[in-house]
């Protein structure tokens, strides 16, 4: 069985060796590895270059926005089973893709997710945010609850089936896709209870227009796939937040978040 795992990035040659070592150094052997590169300027393509012989696929030419790279990046996979890893990510483990694998397999599942720590820019150790979104339960989305999409691995028949990122949205095509595949259409979906991804803080959309944008493309996304959006989404929706924020008190167990 393989797995393709797709890398999007844009001028990271601050943090993307870190991502492409994350993912080569994985114990589960059959990983179809894509790099989708916008064109980077700063030195990411000379990174990537180094480790060639060892990615399946690079492509790298403008795109527009990051869920059309993605976009492209699944579309040209063969893996049965397809991940993302953005440029400024890394697995907390080794086994991480194994797990997952195995996880959907034997449960005989059409996708599976798991936890994410936000984790300084610098120090990937130093846990900032704890995302742990629980098992999922139908109508959940309509309570602001939201899986975190570095963590999902899904079957690519999946996305064959019920269509690939909304990539006319900037920030919410993950939610979007999210909601489209598990609330409407009721894939089969498991949690596996284990930190999958270490994510450096910053991006698009921590910022307050991002967030504003953001806000606008979800409820876009409930009207698109003729779903009810619920007030109470804005209201259960930063109070998950403040305890994710509350969750990096936690005392973690150190096998679960390393490098």
């Amino acid at each position: 069985m393989k797995v393709s795992i797709i890398t999007v990035c844009f001028n990271s040659a601050e943090t993307i060796e870190d991502t492409i070592k994350s993912v080569l150094s994985q114990d589960f052997k059959d990983i179809e590895y894509i790099i989708v590169d916008g064109g980077s300027t700063d030195g990411t393509l000379d990174i990537i270059n180094r480790y060639k012989n060892d990615i399946a696929k690079v492509i790298s030419e403008p795109d527009n926005g990051i869920y059309d790279a993605m976009n492209k990046g699944f579309r040209s996979s063969a893996g049965s089973i397809v991940a993302t890893l953005n440029g400024d990510d890394i697995y907390a483990e080794k086994s991480i893709v194994g797990q997952m694998a195995e996880f959907i397999e034997t449960k005989d599942l059409d996708a599976a997710y798991g936890d994410l720590v936000y984790v300084d820019r610098h120090d990937t150790e130093h846990v900032k945010r704890f995302w742990q979104p629980g098992p999922y339960k139908k109508g959940a989305f309509y309570c602001g609850w939201v899986i975190p999409h570095p963590t999902f691995f899904c079957r690519k028949e999946i996305f064959e089936k019920h269509g690939y990122f909304n990539d006319k949205m900037q920030i919410a095509a993950d939610f979007e896709l999210m909601l489209r595949f598990i609330e409407k259409n009721q894939i089969k979906v498991g949690y596996l209870p284990e930190v999958i991804v270490k994510m450096r803080t910053g991006g698009k959309a921590n910022v307050l227009r991002g967030m504003i944008q953001g806000n606008k493309e979800i409820m876009k996304s409930f009207h698109l796939n003729n779903l009810h959006m619920s007030p109470r989404f804005f209201v259960y929706k930063p109070m998950i937040k403040i305890s994710q924020l509350l969750g990096r008190f936690r005392k973690f167990n150190n096998e679960n978040i390393k490098s």
